[in-house]
């Protein structure tokens, strides 16, 4: 593949080398550095469009401010590939999400110009302001602690915990600087008030000039046109163009300023640095994909992509026999929903990735988008439930953590009937241990009055999509992974399975390995090549880790030498409520082996989903060995060979 020139880049070795260049210069980087990025990620997938979208603020801060000094905390941080080519990380920068590679977020154990580790939103204004109080107290860190920059997207400021830091941060009046990175475009276009409010303040040119002149930047103003300028933000204040949200919260407010225009943010980051003696927040307006025609035009303007070609964008996908698990999610329950109009969907800011685009064609009246925000996304499905509604609350379960108190106290002490579709379960792959769902699972699970649930196969996950449907007696909650079904045949409709019940998948003798989840394909490998050394195992479906199969289970350990529970999930899920069970039982007195196999007590760095499970010793192999270990089978050759 040829790579871009880059003449500039290739002088610059860290943050520092771009203090001896020209501003004429330091927009040309610019130019190179929005190249190198398309290259790079054209080689690995990953996220385009918001790495784009901040190619010239990335360059102007680090022209500007003093990092790794200066700390400089991205929100979510997907956006930071540019920021990784111009901190020394240039020569990894096409090992991005791969095996042993660079991560494709923020990450404080790759590098010192990662202060804060990121990969969820809205957390950059408490961490910056955490900093500087830190810096204030006379903690500090390897490089020092000077000022504290945090950049937020205008999906992030959504949040209530970035409303829940700039008050704080607007009480202590320290000095820090936000920068809003207003594309309005999160991962989908953002929705409600607060993005609203942020499209007023400059939807009013030709004022759009003269009002960032009157706003925030007034302090900043030489002196003789200091009360010009201050009559002509009494003005604009009442207009209602301009907005004091910012400013009533303690912020400087300086803006809007083209997020693109090199001169304007070099102009504004030097006066900030020079002047700023409180908190202070910088609204800078960019484009999502700028710069590369193909990310422009897509409709999620690149937010992620598989390896594509520079020339036409088109991207390298490997073709697949199977549907997505998300995508039989998403039709299963527009079956439901054309028959039953109380069925409703919520999603926080994934619509697109949890299916529910499609629901939201169909029947737009009953589909919400409630912006990144999961805890309100949660209370939110609990209020419909309780008013008479059948609300599907689809979050990935690394986002579902986010409002687990709501899950507890909003809809698991009420019982109320909220469905919770958990999409990205177990291990993902290149997002690494930050979109891992691997807690949900020990999280519902010890919940009184949960059903917990998990798809063994894309047609198991169609009968709990039914199940759900039919579930009026309390919270009850699906998991699915990440990807393509394992092709089994598919039923015209969900069935509406039995509470609690699993199912066998073969008899046989000696050891039964209880699957919850899609390790069964593993575990049916397993079995197969166990039987080649006249071993066959009984396999079991759990289908429920709440409530479990009690019969299905005590049937297990009565009739075999060794139980083998399998989960994709961490310590303390499925595996601990059979190990209860047991105890509770006696069972562990007739000398019953028993073995859970969960993922491991680490957190699990990127890579392929299959080279994770390895590391967390959950594919086949691992299964056949620890079958071996737990008979006391001698193993002629490694189980891995």
């Amino acid at each position: 593949m040829v790579r871009p020139a880059t003449p500039l880049l290739d002088r610059v070795t860290s943050p520092a080398d771009l203090k001896h260049l020209t501003d004429d210069e330091l927009e040309r980087l610019a130019s190179e550095l929005r190249a190198e990025t398309i290259s790079a990620v054209s080689e690995t997938g990953g996220h385009l469009g918001a790495g784009l979208g901040v190619v010239e603020l990335t360059v102007a801060i680090h022209a500007v401010f003093d990092t790794p000094r200066d700390k400089l905390i991205w929100d979510v941080s997907h956006q930071c590939y540019p920021h990784k080519i111009l901190t020394g990380r240039r020569d990894r920068i096409r090992t991005l999400r791969q095996k042993d590679g660079l991560s494709g977020f923020t990450k404080r154990s790759e590098s010192p110009y990662d202060p804060f580790g990121a990969a969820h939103s809205s957390t950059s204004i408490s961490a910056a302001l955490g900093f500087v109080t830190a810096r204030d107290l006379g903690g500090t860190t390897p490089e020092g602690i000077g000022d504290a920059i945090a950049v937020i997207g205008d999906g992030a400021m959504s949040a209530g915990m970035a409303f829940e830091a700039m008050n704080n941060a607007g009480h202590l009046d320290k000095r820090m600087i936000v920068i809003l990175n207003d594309n309005e475009m999160s991962i989908a276009p953002p929705v409600g008030a607060m993005s609203s409010y942020l499209s007023r303040l400059y939807a009013g040119a030709p004022f759009q000039d003269l009002k960032a002149a009157a706003k925030g930047a007034l302090s900043f103003l030489p002196e003789p046109f200091y009360e010009g300028a201050k009559r002509a933000k009494d003005v604009f204040k009442h207009i209602t163009i301009g907005g004091t949200l910012f400013e009533e919260l303690g912020f400087e407010y300086i803006g809007p300023i083209d997020g693109h225009n090199m001169d304007m943010l070099l102009s504004v980051l030097r006066t900030v640095k020079a002047r700023a003696d409180g908190p202070v927040l910088i609204h800078a307006i960019t484009q999502k994909g700028k710069g590369y025609a193909p990310a422009e035009r897509a409709t999620d303007r690149g937010h992620g992509v598989a390896k594509f070609d520079v020339v036409t964008g088109a991207q390298k996908k490997a073709p697949s026999n199977a549907p997505s698990y998300t995508k039989v999610f998403a039709e299963a329950l527009l079956q439901h929903a054309a028959e039953d109009d109380r069925i409703t969907a919520i999603t926080a800011a994934m619509p697109d990735g949890t299916g529910l685009n499609l629901f939201a064609e169909r029947y737009p009246s009953r589909c919400f988008d409630v912006g990144i925000a999961e805890q309100h996304a949660v209370t939110f499905a609990a209020g419909q439930a309780a008013g008479g509604m059948k609300p599907f609350c689809a979050l990935y379960s690394t986002f579902l953590q986010r409002g687990y108190d709501q899950v507890v106290h909003d809809v698991a002490i009420q019982r109320l009937p909220v469905r919770f579709p958990i999409d990205r379960a177990g291990l993902v792959g290149a997002d690494g241990a930050t979109h891992a769902g691997s807690f949900d699972i020990a999280f519902l699970a010890n919940l009184p009055g949960f059903v917990v649930m998990a798809a063994a196969d894309e047609a198991e996950l169609k009968h709990m999509v039914a199940t759900a449907v039919a579930h009026d007696e309390g919270p009850i909650a699906f998991r699915f992974p990440r990807g393509e079904g394992v092709g089994v045949e598919m039923p015209e409709r969900g069935e509406v399975l039995e509470i609690g019940k699993g199912r066998i998948i073969q008899k046989g003798k000696r050891v039964a390995l209880l699957s919850f989840g899609t390790r069964l394909q593993e575990a049916e490998i397993a079995g197969e090549n166990l039987q080649k050394r006249g071993i066959t195992p009984t396999i079991a479906d759990a289908r429920f880790a709440k409530p479990l199969d009690r019969e299905l289970i005590l049937q297990l350990a009565q009739d075999h030498e060794a139980l083998i529970t399998l989960e994709e999930g961490a310590i303390g899920g499925f595996g601990s409520h059979v190990a209860q069970l047991l105890a509770d039982e006696g069972i562990f007195d007739t000398g019953l082996k028993f073995r859970s196999m969960v993922l491991p007590d680490i957190f699990i760095d990127q890579s392929s989903p299959r080279d994770m499970y390895a590391v967390a010793g959950m594919n086949a192999e691992d299964i056949e060995a620890k079958v071996l270990e737990v008979l006391g089978v001698a193993q002629i050759g490694a189980a891995r060979a």
